[in-house]
């Protein structure tokens, strides 16, 4: 039976921020955590029969005071998560997240919820979900 090898990197702009992180693929939880203090490196590997799957990346605990602002409402400092070096066997797929994934949020309760671009960092509470299918060469020839 032939696997594929997911990873990525999790990572805190400010470590002493309690911000938490889950990653899920399908119903598998690869990672939750309630405070990322530090890089995580994230592997799984599943089966790659035939089939449709839903990555979910989701930061949680995010509260208001862990944005600042100025007078004039602009954004002086912000904690966030980054997300990066995100493959499946190998393969960077940051271009297709970002042309792809899908960030619900709801700007950590000040506004209705969106559905917003994902440029590899979260800073509002709410999940990044992209769907895709295996086997995974062919969804990665069709989608790069």
């Amino acid at each position: 039976m032939s696997t594929v090898n997911f990873s990525c990197a999790i990572a805190p702009n400010n470590a002493d921020i309690p911000l938490g992180c889950e990653i899920w693929i399908d119903d598998t939880c690869l990672i939750d955590t309630d405070h990322v203090n530090q890089t995580l490196h994230v592997e799984h590997e599943f089966n790659d029969l035939d089939g449709e799957h839903l990555l979910r990346i989701t930061l949680k605990n995010k509260l208001s005071e862990h944005t600042q602002v100025d007078e004039s409402g602009a954004i002086v400092s912000d904690a966030l998560l980054s997300i990066s070096n995100i493959n499946f066997e190998g393969i960077d797929c940051s271009q297709i997240m970002q042309d792809q994934a899908v960030y619900r949020h709801n700007f950590n309760g000040t506004a209705d919820q969106i559905d917003d671009q994902f440029f590899n960092c979260m800073g509002c509470n709410g999940t990044v979900e992209l769907k895709f299918t295996t086997p995974l060469y062919l969804w990665l020839l069709e989608n790069m």
